[in-house]
């Protein structure tokens, strides 16, 4: 039986003026139990970076490819706006990883990032940003009170 890895909690870390900033302890025992490496993109959607297994990222691969023709547009934007922005982070014996210019100003961090488990990915925001976002989704949750069936098809209550 596999064992699930999730990426947990809400952590906040320091960014150096070289843009270093720790990899979260359990973070990095994912990514060495799986033995993957981190990725890391400018989110498409919000101003934070996105990021997860290498392994994560090649499934995402084969679910573009599978979901839309091999050359249509939105194969070919999808592919160019993640694949081509994503880099393959190593940490280093301190657990740090070395975050770019591109992907901290996409982000809006400067010395602080709050890394925020999303189960099979994480996110990292700047402090401001992630305040702002954890308000809406709040917000929108209350709103609608969704409803999990947690139950599988043919369980018994």
């Amino acid at each position: 039986m596999r064992k699930t890895f999730l990426f947990m909690d809400t952590v906040i870390n320091k960014v150096d003026s070289k843009g270093r900033v720790s990899l979260p302890a359990d973070y990095r025992a994912i990514v060495k139990e799986l033995g993957s490496e981190i990725v890391c993109y400018r989110s498409l959607v919000s101003p934070c970076i996105e990021g997860c297994t290498e392994d994560l990222l090649e499934k995402l691969a084969s679910e573009i490819e599978d979901s839309n023709d091999f050359f249509s547009q939105t194969q070919d934007d999808l592919t160019n706006l993640i694949f081509g922005d994503a880099k393959r982070f190593t940490f280093d014996s301190t657990g740090r990883i070395v975050l770019s210019e591109k992907l901290l100003k996409h982000a809006q961090i400067k010395d602080t990032a709050v890394f925020v488990g999303k189960g099979r990915k994480f996110q990292i925001w700047s402090p401001e940003n992630w305040e702002k976002e954890e308000e809406r989704i709040r917000a929108e949750v209350m709103k609608k009170r969704p409803v999990l069936n947690t139950r599988k098809t043919g369980e018994n209550a």
